[in-house]
């Protein structure tokens, strides 16, 4: 919960301090509220743009759902989000949503003696470990699929989030989608009723209960668990193949997404075949208002993301991001000049 507050403090700053200390430069700032999954790149986003146009971004990172009702809300510039919204809900609400970044979401433990990348886990056995059907660590389902493993005879501590979270629609979607059980008794969606664990709130206290919790597993967004070093396991992909974590698994299961037949650019990245895939990947998406009632406003969020889609790709692939093919960005700027307007005109191309 720390990192939380300074991540949240630290955005605070980039937004409310300026080149200049008036009103009317802290006006220009942009405001922005939700997601966690992504809030470490918007944060490196946000210190390269201010650098070069003194132009601040106040991000909020407070989960998914409560980036969706922030927007919907009009207190926020753009509502950040890793559940995509459907095009229904878009069109009832009057936003529109373009994606971002691909990342992936990790189970994380915290076993004595288990080092990073030495636990191997199925979709099926994960969802059953997150049932609480599976109790302990050298139950012979885990033990099975890791011979030479030294797995103590401890408890399983599952730890989930507490927030609506896009990381966890990310992370039931998967398990609903190869365990029956799961889809049967607990489902998919943002907010679930877990049926055992501790409860984080955000990545950062997801991650702090797993480090403080001995016996426990919880599951992060991938740059949480460089960043607290924490052990990962390895994960078993649609093609039967157990592979780490990394922005080359991720970017091999976004190969094969076809955003131009994705209506509302929503697409779900979980599950995809191929021998490198990581089994849980996603995209982080934005939401703003079709009809801006701001001109400029609305102008200030697309020049922030118009600048990131032009120079924000190395600082992705630093923290194990994967950015968008150039082609997608340019789909999603045709987007911007048909679909966001202010008054009844085009926000983009930005004069």
């Amino acid at each position: 919960m720390f990192r939380a507050l300074c991540l949240a403090a630290m955005l605070a700053v980039l937004g409310g301090c300026g080149g200049g200390s008036g009103s009317g430069d802290r006006a220009r700032n942009i405001s922005g509220a939700g997601a966690t999954f992504p809030a470490s790149l918007y944060s490196k986003w946000s210190e390269g743009y201010r650098g070069e146009t003194k132009i601040g971004l106040n991000y909020q990172a407070i989960g998914s759902g409560g980036g969706i009702k922030q927007i919907k809300a009009k207190t926020v510039d753009f509502g950040a989000t890793d559940k995509p919204l459907t095009v229904e809900e878009l069109d009832k609400a009057g936003l529109y949503q373009f994606p971002t970044i691909i990342g992936g979401v990790v189970p994380i433990l915290n076993v004595q003696g288990i080092a990073p990348g030495q636990v191997k886990l199925t979709g099926p056995l994960l969802a059953d470990i997150f049932l609480g059907d599976v109790k302990k660590w050298n139950d012979p389902r885990i033990a099975s699929l890791n011979p030479g493993v030294k797995l103590p005879d401890q408890a399983i501590t599952v730890v989930h989030r507490s927030d609506g979270s896009g990381t966890t629609f990310l992370f039931t979607s998967y398990l609903a989608g190869v365990s029956p059980a799961w889809k049967q008794r607990v489902g998919t969606s943002d907010a679930v009723a877990w049926p055992t664990g501790l409860a984080g709130k955000g990545n950062d206290g997801v991650s702090a209960f797993v480090k403080q919790t001995a016996g426990s597993i919880g599951y992060v967004e991938y740059a949480y668990a460089k960043q607290n070093n924490s052990a990962h396991a390895l994960m078993q992909n649609k093609d039967g193949q157990f592979v780490a974590p990394s922005g080359e698994s991720f970017a091999a299961a976004a190969a094969g997404a076809d955003w131009a037949k994705a209506p509302g650019n929503y697409l779900l990245l979980v599950d995809q075949p191929g021998a490198k895939s990581w089994p849980i990947t996603g995209a982080s998406f934005i939401l703003v208002y079709k009809d801006q009632p701001n001109a400029e406003t609305g102008r200030g969020v697309l020049r922030f993301f118009d600048w990131a889609f032009n120079k924000g790709d190395q600082a992705a692939a630093q923290l194990d991001y994967v950015p968008l093919p150039a082609n997608v960005k340019d789909m999603i700027r045709k987007q911007w000049a048909a679909t966001l307007k202010a008054q009844g005109k085009p926000l983009y191309p930005i004069q």
